[in-house]
């Protein structure tokens, strides 16, 4: 395009320049259209706070209510929610006296956010947000950004957590036609008319209490969210024991359980989770004895968290017993040492105890041994039992207290392979072992009691040709040197026999027992 040669006279040049200006002017004056708009804005969102106001302070309310009925377990959850009612207030007021000090710079000492006069002013919300000296703005930012913090702090929402801070968001921005981002409170009051600054600062009480709102609700419903939900309730009977004798104290409390079937508690025991969901904990015993378990309950809560509920018990396993007596075989033999056992179901020997009359009754291990005195006289077995923290008898029962029965004399010999058998008399015994043989030995043997019995001496009588009896003197349990030369002499068929045979027994009882008659082979 050519150069354009037209030259304008400076008076020309002067009504351009001042129409540059005035149409400068009118694209920064604010239509009274607009203005009135931000004015209805501000009703609506004055009417909008109060109404949030009410609904706050409703939740508060159940709050404090609950509280007053479970100060325990509101109590946390109500200082929380007052922190954060202080907090909201306090802010609130400061952004109330800050519209105040907006619309007096417009209008006055005596203007009204109700009633704005200057409501096209441009300049009141830049010097009172934005001047140096005062630093309203810079101190509202701050304030925001400790509320917003603290709220999102106590809401559990992600989502809501978001919004909050979206809604009181105090990042620098970039505003429409300019290069720069700037400081919040820079592009939100710089060149803002004054109804339009009031708006916005009405607009941000909004979103304080909606953040209130918000905060108070979540702490509300914190209350409860740690309670463990339930739909189903049964009651149980739990007993002490199931086993209770005569005499004792039967003990069992009645609760009501409530679950929720469709989530289960983790049962751990000994440190290891049971592998069914119904707490059932059940195994083999393998040893007698009382033995003490102890575990914990895992519990989650709607709110995510999980509670630990510890528990211990104890269980005693005994033998598999069986009393069988017969009532006419009650027999204690005097002045031994003879082996009972005494247990009572349900209760570990080590709270058992008993004594006995006439004589002696001592424990050794789990057997106990009586030890009667006098022949003739009954020895009566007294049994006590701890049960419930209390003894108390649980049986008695009367033995007859008998002579040892007498023994039977025997000689003792090694067999073919070595072991020791006893030659009782009535068959052949070989030549050679009779002259090896030390002497005799008398025992009870039936199979009931072995009991040694110590022999004291014998005779050996002998017979001639002419049927007349040679008699021999043992050497106490031995045999003498003329009894083995009688030996020596006999021949096959003959026999002789041993008598006189005086023996005692560990219940210091001297008797003489019956002969033995001895066959040669």
């Amino acid at each position: 395009m050519a150069e354009s040669v037209v030259r304008l006279s400076p008076r020309q040049k002067m009504i351009n320049l001042m129409y540059i200006v005035l149409t400068a002017m009118l694209a920064l004056n604010v239509s009274s259209d607009v203005l009135d708009g931000f004015v209805q804005v501000e009703d609506g969102l004055a009417r909008t706070n109060a109404s949030v106001g009410r609904r706050n302070d409703a939740i508060y309310a159940q709050l404090e209510s609950f509280t007053e009925q479970n100060p325990e377990k509101g109590g946390q959850w109500l200082q929380r929610a007052s922190d954060v009612r202080r907090q909201a207030a306090s802010l609130y007021a400061m952004v109330d006296s800050l519209k105040t000090a907006i619309v007096q710079e417009a209008d006055g000492p005596e203007g009204s956010v109700t009633d704005i006069n200057r409501r096209d002013d441009l300049e009141a919300a830049a010097v009172v947000m934005l001047s140096p000296s005062k630093g309203n703005g810079s101190r509202l930012r701050e304030a925001i950004d400790s509320y917003r913090e603290h709220v999102v702090s106590l809401v559990a929402d992600s989502t809501k957590r978001i919004s909050i801070m979206e809604a009181l968001s105090t990042e620098p921005f970039r505003r429409p036609g300019t290069v720069n981002a700037q400081k919040w409170e820079e592009a939100k009051f710089e060149n803002q008319p004054v109804v339009a600054a009031v708006t916005l600062l009405t607009k941000l009480q909004n979103d304080i209490r909606y953040a209130e709102g918000e905060a108070l609700g979540n702490l509300l419903a914190a209350v409860d969210a740690g309670d463990v939900r339930v739909n189903e309730i049964n009651a149980f009977v739990i007993p002490s024991s199931r086993m209770v004798m005569r005499g004792g104290k039967y003990s069992a409390n009645i609760v009501l359980a409530a679950v929720d079937t469709t989530a289960r508690p983790e049962v751990y025991v000994g440190g290891k989770k049971l592998t069914n969901d119904k707490g059932l904990y059940e195994f083999v015993t393998s040893s007698t004895g009382t033995f003490d378990y102890s575990g914990y309950l895992e519990v989650t809560h709607g709110d995510g968290t999980s509670t630990r509920h510890p528990f211990q018990s104890s269980y005693t396993v005994m033998e598999p017993t069986a009393t069988v007596s017969a009532t006419m075989m009650n027999v204690l033999y005097a002045g031994i040492n003879n082996p009972i056992s005494i247990s009572v179901p349900g209760v570990p020997m080590s709270g058992v105890s008993a004594t006995m009359t006439n004589g002696t009754l001592t424990r050794q291990g789990d057997q106990w041994i009586a030890r009667p005195g006098k022949v003739g006289e009954n020895a009566t077995v007294s049994v006590t039992a701890t049960i419930d923290g209390r003894q108390q008898p649980v049986a008695s029962t009367t033995f007859r207290v008998r002579k040892l029965p007498d023994p039977v004399a025997f000689i003792t010999f090694a067999g073919q392979n070595g072991a020791k058998e006893r030659y009782k008399g009535g068959r052949p015994i070989a030549k050679n072992v009779l002259l090896t043989a030390p002497g005799i030995d008398a025992a009870i043997d039936d199979d009931m009691l072995n009991i040694d019995f110590q022999v004291l001496g014998f005779e050996t009588a002998f017979f001639d040709q002419m049927g007349n009896a040679i008699l021999e003197v043992s050497n106490g349990a031995s045999f003498s040197q003329r009894q083995k030369d009688q030996f020596k002499r006999l021949s096959r068929g003959k026999r002789f026999y041993i008598s006189r045979i005086r023996a005692k027994g560990p219940d210091g009882i001297e008797r003489v027992l019956s002969p033995v008659e001895v066959i040669v082979n």
